[in-house]
């Protein structure tokens, strides 16, 4: 017996040492996907993701056997070169957007034309190079392999289809084991994709990647996957719902008014209980608030196209698409929005934007989403003030306040939106904003019993810093646009809708500059507690919007008043529709103010109420109201429910299924 193991640790360090190149790249990539799970997901000490990155890279490995030693190199330097990539885009995706990657994504990656300052500000990092190391180690042992004449050494001893052979079964034994440790919910997540953190943290980088690739072709040729299924989960659902809605305290509020959508690109909700030195952050924001219906407790919802995900989602009340974007990847769909049920009450539909007209292929999809018409810079504005990426917002609101008195004077009614800009990452408002983020004090010197001015740098340069900055001049900007649609009497037959698109995007290093100095005074987190309290909950949790419905009509009435139910992007659809007048039949989100618990569904499969917020890859809650019993049951229900939403809207998405339900017509979409 001892003899036996003798040999075949003989064996095995011969091969290593036959075989150092390959091996090299093996272990390398193995600590490149390690790192990967301890840069995103914290999946320090788990064997899953470690047996699938190793079953991944011995099937590549083998291959290699089928060329020449000394051009084995090569190979291994280009499989490690993409490996690599998808190790740093990964890492860096997460860490903004915490997701990770698609491969349906590089078809919205025209959309980073304009914005190279703010990838490399706000995005990169000096960490993110340390998958480079592989690409340099691999180069060196070539190196010196080379010096050595190894590569004419094993010539004699490589024998490449007996090997490639081997390392089959070694791989297909390594997968076997792998297999037993899976669970029926790790495949389920794999098949569907859309809970992508999990697929990480369960089956590695590699295999997460592939999958996506795999699952991103799938999705080209659709055809040929998935439509019975997602129709037959469509029709059930929905012949299960109730189309009539029923009616509420809000019903008809404002039918016949006109709507102006304040599209608020990255306005963060926490941004609005701020004050520096006794000044408010956002004084016109309160003001609505506090005139308004204010949802202080809303979500928006996003995934990878950020804006135009938002846009789609409070239009239609279906959730971002999974796989790439629906304004990029599908967006020639019959989605049923709220600009098709106004236009039908002869509203006139537009949007303004002060950007490229082709920017996330606005012209081509509002077509398909019901606006009439598409007001943006290049055609319909002058750049008389540009400000970080584009127009300012300034100037902005005040040129499309000229065109929305043209189209209040030839229309009865309109429904329409004002995309800002100017608060885009990376945030850089330079002296358009005279807005102190320091805190200043006055002390009283010992020694002379002057009082003196002093200035507590604290914010002021850091990144945060310049959001808070960027966020008070696009307040300002919002102020100067309510006061101009008054001073030319649009707002008397108006209401406003403003939210928030998205988070700032911040990192939560940032966050634990302004919660955790000593100069912060309205507190959101417990003081004593500053010791790693920005993490992965307080995190997302922190990460809500505002949403404002203000109209002149409601002020001092009952209906202005605060919200705290929770609530998501996916809600604004039913919601303002009720309000208006018109009734959707294929929303998924609630109209608000029909729901006794109202539950927030991220693309993710995470989800928020009342009462707690579920991670559903790490499979952990933070409970959100201290007296409420959380049972098993009552997580089990609402993750349910969570994927169910998920894969019904990216059915209606994928398949158009809308249009099928609609026509009858229960055969499979083509040309998509």
């Amino acid at each position: 017996m001892v003899e036996f193991f003798k040999n075949c640790f003989k064996k095995i360090v011969k091969y290593f040492k036959t075989n150092i190149l390959m091996t090299t790249f093996i272990i390398t990539s193995l600590i490149n996907g390690y790192i990967v799970r301890a840069f995103t997901v914290n999946n320090f000490f788990h064997l899953k993701p470690i047996l699938a990155d190793l079953v991944f890279l011995l099937i590549v490995t083998s291959f290699g056997y089928f060329i020449k030693p000394k051009n084995q190199f090569k190979y291994f330097l280009t499989v490690s070169i993409v490996l690599v990539s998808i190790c740093l885009i990964n890492t860096v995706y997460y860490s903004n957007y915490l997701s990770f990657a698609s491969v349906s994504f590089l078809k919205t990656a025209t959309e980073l034309k304009g914005y190279t300052d703010a990838v490399f500000e706000n995005i990169l990092e000096l960490k993110d190079f340390i998958y480079l190391l592989q690409i340099l180690i691999l180069t060196f042992v070539h190196i010196q392999l080379k010096k050595n004449k190894y590569y004419d050494k094993v010539k004699e001893i490589e024998n490449g289809k007996v090997r490639f052979l081997n390392m089959i079964v070694v791989a297909l034994i390594t997968l076997g084991f792998f297999i037993s440790m899976l669970s029926s919910k790790d495949l389920s997540r794999l098949n569907n994709q859309w809970n992508r953190s999990s697929i990480v943290m369960e089956f590695g980088i590699y295999i997460y990647q592939g999958n996506d690739l795999f699952s991103s072709i799938k999705t080209t040729v659709n055809e040929m996957f998935g439509y019975d299924e997602a129709y037959k989960t469509f029709r059930e659902y929905y012949e299960n719902v109730d189309s009539t809605h029923e009616k509420n305290d809000y019903t008809d509020l404002f039918k016949g008014k006109n709507v102006i959508v304040i599209h608020g690109e990255s306005i963060q909700g926490f941004t609005m209980n701020l004050k520096f030195n006794n000044e408010e952050l956002t004084p016109n924001l309160n003001k609505m608030a506090s005139e308004g219906i204010y949802f202080s407790n809303f979500y928006s919802e996003e995934s990878v196209g950020n804006s135009s995900d938002s846009e789609f989602t409070s239009l239609s009340s279906l959730l971002p698409s999974s796989s790439g974007t629906v304004f990029m990847n599908y967006f020639n769909r019959d989605y049923e929005t709220i600009l098709k049920l106004l236009k039908e009450k002869n509203y006139y539909t537009f949007s303004m934007h002060a950007n490229r007209g082709d920017a996330w292929n606005r012209q081509v999809t509002y077509r398909y989403l019901g606006y009439d018409d598409f007001y943006y810079y290049t055609k319909d504005y002058e750049m008389d003030e540009k400000i970080g990426l584009g127009l300012s917002d300034k100037s902005f609101f005040r040129q499309s306040i000229e065109k929305i008195k043209d189209i209040s004077a030839s229309h009865n009614n309109f429904y329409g939106t004002l995309i800002m800009l100017t608060n885009h990452t990376p945030f850089n408002i330079g002296d358009n904003s005279s807005y102190s983020v320091d805190y200043i004090t006055n002390e009283v010197n010992s020694e002379t019993g002057e009082t003196i001015e002093v200035v507590n740098e604290w914010l002021e340069g850091t990144k945060m810093g310049n959001y808070l900055k960027s966020v008070h001049y696009a307040d300002e900007a919002i102020g100067e646009l309510m006061q101009g649609l008054d001073e030319a009497g649009i707002l008397d037959n108006t209401i406003i809708v403003l939210y928030g698109d998205h988070d700032s995007k911040l990192k939560p290093s940032e966050f634990k500059k302004l919660y955790e100095s000593e100069y912060y005074q309205d507190v959101l987190i417990d003081p004593e507690d500053t010791v790693g309290v920005i993490d992965d909950f307080t995190y997302e949790i922190n990460r809500e919007v505002p949403l404002i419905i203000w109209s002149k009509d409601i002020i001092g009435t009952k209906y202005n008043k605060e919200i705290t139910e929770v609530m998501g992007m996916i809600d604004v659809m039913p919601t303002l529709s009720n309000m208006l007048g018109v009734s959707p039949k294929y929303n998924l989100g609630n109209d608000i103010f029909n729901v006794d618990e109202n539950v927030v569904v991220f693309p993710s499969g995470n989800f928020i109420t009342n009462k707690l917020y579920y991670n559903s890859s790490k499979e952990l809650f933070r409970q959100l109201d201290l007296d409420a019993s959380i049972e098993k049951d009552y997580i089990d229900y609402y993750s349910k429910y969570a994927e169910n939403l998920i894969n019904i809207s990216n059915g209606i998405i994928t398949y158009d299924l809308i249009k099928a339900f609609e026509t009858g017509e229960e055969t499979q979409i083509k040309g998509t």
